[in-house]
């Protein structure tokens, strides 16, 4: 596939894409729905989004979500990687957020751009890299602008040229130099970066997601 086609493909998607994307802006005006989302992206690392997706909605419908303990919410992890660690992450967000009745609408409205709060959200929740605290922004409407750097995006990127290879290790560094091409990239192809991630992650997975 070349850009030409890339293109075209984007043409073709562009309305189930702009429909992915407004439910994500609706997802960021319900605080159930903004948790959902935070928990979702602490157990994406090395493990299916689908799965992960799967896992909690299944959690917030029992209950054990918004009430379960470490241990009860690790049962239902067994298809994910490391669910000893995401579990506990999972109650800590909690009570750092829900038990404290923090309103997330408010709590975001406090920073001055989305990169200020994709910061706090890596130095301040445990489970969240950079990857991950983008993918949580966008998934509220707020990361329009992030790069969100899994293996199907990262893959294309080389495959159009944007990167020279996959990094073994994504570190801080390398994430911002990849996203900072990412965003040229975007421009030069006259896609916006939100429809671009949607975009590659649906030409390897065959659908849009999240």
């Amino acid at each position: 596939m070349d850009i030409e086609e890339l293109k075209k493909l984007h043409e073709s998607k562009k309305a189930e894409i702009a429909a992915r994307l407004k439910y994500f802006e609706e997802n960021g005006r319900d605080n159930e729905k903004i948790f959902m989302e935070l928990c979702f992206c602490l157990c994406t690392p090395r493990s299916s989004a689908i799965k992960c997706d799967r896992i909690i909605k299944q959690l917030a419908s029992n209950g054990l979500l918004f009430n379960g303990a470490s241990n009860e919410i690790k049962k239902y992890m067994d298809e994910i990687s490391f669910p000893d660690e995401k579990s506990k992450y999972i109650v800590e967000a909690r009570d750092r957020f829900v038990s404290q009745n923090v309103n997330f609408i408010d709590f975001f409205k406090k920073f001055l751009s989305p990169a200020g709060a994709r910061e706090w959200l890596i130095k301040n929740v445990g489970g969240l890299g950079r990857k991950e605290a983008s993918h949580f922004l966008r998934n509220i409407g707020m990361g329009k602008n992030f790069a969100i750097l899994d293996v199907h995006v990262m893959r294309n990127l080389k495959w159009f040229n944007v990167i020279e290879e996959i990094p073994e290790q994504l570190n801080d560094r390398k994430y911002m130099e990849i996203e900072n091409k990412m965003k040229k990239f975007s421009d030069e192809i006259s896609i916006p970066m939100d429809e671009l991630d949607l975009l590659l992650w649906s030409k390897e997975a065959g659908f849009i997601f999240k």
